[in-house]
């Protein structure tokens, strides 16, 4: 049975003025598949991820999502003077629900008991799981993950990333993780996309079941640093 398609890019370009930030390209998303797509800086990694949020509509080509989209940024962008709660269902349309629907979705991620904090009380994980709280009480159909855990310490990022791994297993949206770490891409993704020069160069299935470790696609890992230039392994 053919799998049923929540993103469709066909034929994208992306111009800022006479530069090609993106050119060509070509990426297809399933309802709850895992992507995750890699780049060296400026490559347009998340250029291409605020098109498929509809936050830049200027582009050649088509840029398709079939159902409703959340983002969740590098950068969790709470609302200091609202509490935790608020900040949750913020722009949520049907206010009668709003404290249970928040608490519903703080609970998912491990956050309970805060639903009443501050903002400013809060460490950087917390705060990023109340974002990760935020894009799930939407029940997206795709989900946009921008580097949001590179601001982490590692073992909070690592914490993280069995989060995300559940709470993806729970809802099962499509995802799209855009990140500069390689081996958090390995242990989240059933797909590594490697963008260079604004096209994708590279197409890598992972195929190992959850949980894993690095070690289990090590093979894929050379590749992927290959493709992003990386020659000295012992570096990444």
């Amino acid at each position: 049975m053919a799998r049923e398609l929540i993103a469709r890019v066909h034929g994208l370009t992306k111009r800022f003025g006479e530069r090609a930030v993106l050119s060509d390209v070509d990426l297809e998303i399933g309802r709850g598949e895992f992507v995750a797509l890699l780049g060296r800086s400026g490559s347009g990694k998340s250029t291409l991820l605020r098109i498929l949020a509809g936050l830049d509509t200027a582009i050649e080509g088509e840029a398709r999502v079939d159902g409703a989209v959340s983002v969740a940024f590098q950068q969790p962008r709470l609302l200091p003077w609202r509490r935790v709660w608020r900040n949750v269902v913020l722009g949520l349309p049907d206010r009668g629900r709003d404290r249970a629907l928040a608490e519903r979705a703080l609970s998912e991620v491990r956050l309970a008991d805060h639903a009443d904090a501050w903002p400013r009380t809060l460490s950087g994980g917390e705060a990023q799981r109340v974002s990760l709280a935020r894009a799930l009480v939407r029940e997206p159909d795709l989900l946009l993950l921008d580097e949001p855990f590179g601001a982490l310490d590692a073992l909070t990022r690592l914490a993280m990333h069995r989060l995300v791994e559940d709470l993806w297993t729970e809802h099962r949206p499509g995802v799209l993780l855009v990140t500069h770490d390689v081996d958090e891409a390995l242990l989240l993704a059933d797909r590594v996309l490697v963008l260079g020069e604004g096209r994708i160069i590279a197409e890598h299935v992972l195929d190992h079941p959850r949980p894993r470790a690095v070690s289990d696609h090590i093979d894929v890992r050379a590749r992927v640093l290959a493709d992003l230039g990386v020659t000295d392994h012992a570096i990444a």
